[in-house]
């Protein structure tokens, strides 16, 4: 992946596109193959070795993995930045005030108040408070797992946007969705997976439709084949 790049995972149910974002960001262990980050191989041990290399995960279960319900806005954008610094290295209140406040603000997350349990939240709204949690930390690479994933129409369209603008400020972006509208608007490359596969490689500048995704999900040949070669 490109630096400020959108690639999309596509597949049926099954496919493997949760698990190829797992094992890229620590949270599973890969039985084979290599992983590079800036051209140096990496293993991550654990979801905060990656972490610390700026390489983060937001999953598809926002409310059972995702958020926690009994903390507040606040204490949930806190948690991924708190991680990285160490019990033993709290947050100064003013500094962890100026981040929660820039985050709410530039992610509209409403109501605006930092000490409201997360747990009363619309959906839309705690998938913004993930995003910000994520955002603190600065990532290089972001991968978002059904982002949209039960929000209403307008808290989908938004959280659209502010992927789009995550990449035109330089963070790289894997956006795993069953909504194919959505990763073809999105995404420069698509990779289609099929039984825990690649089996193509698609990118805009060849025509990228949500025909075209089907076409090769649907296909027969088990052979992976690949549009413009990125290396």
């Amino acid at each position: 992946m490109r630096r400020g790049e959108i690639v999309g995972l596509a597949g049926l149910l099954g496919s493997g596109r949760t698990e190829s974002v797992r094992l890229l960001t620590g949270i599973d262990k890969p039985d084979s193959g290599t992983l590079t980050v800036e051209g140096q191989p990496v293993k991550f041990s654990s979801p905060l070795a990656a972490l610390k290399k700026g390489i983060t995960y937001s999953t598809e279960d926002r409310k059972g993995n995702g958020i926690i319900a009994d903390l507040t806005v606040r204490e949930n954008i806190a948690l991924a930045l708190q991680a990285i610094r160490g019990a033993m290295h709290p947050i100064p209140r003013a500094e962890l005030d100026m981040i929660v406040e820039k985050f709410m603000n530039a992610l509209d997350i409403n109501p605006r108040n930092p000490n409201a349990l997360i747990k009363n939240l619309s959906g839309g709204n705690q998938q913004k408070v993930l995003l910000a949690r994520w955002l603190a930390i600065e990532p290089t690479l972001l991968a978002l797992d059904e982002p949209t994933r039960g929000i209403d129409v307008g808290a989908k369209a938004e959280i659209q946007r502010l992927v789009a603008e995550l990449a035109k400020e330089g963070t790289s972006i894997i956006y795993v969705s069953s909504e194919l509208e959505e990763v073809v608007r999105l995404c420069r490359r698509v990779a289609v997976m099929r039984d825990r596969e690649m089996i193509a490689l698609l990118d805009r500048s060849e025509g990228l439709t949500q025909d075209r995704i089907l076409e090769t999900i649907a296909a027969t040949s088990s052979e992976p084949t690949r549009g413009e070669n990125h290396g």
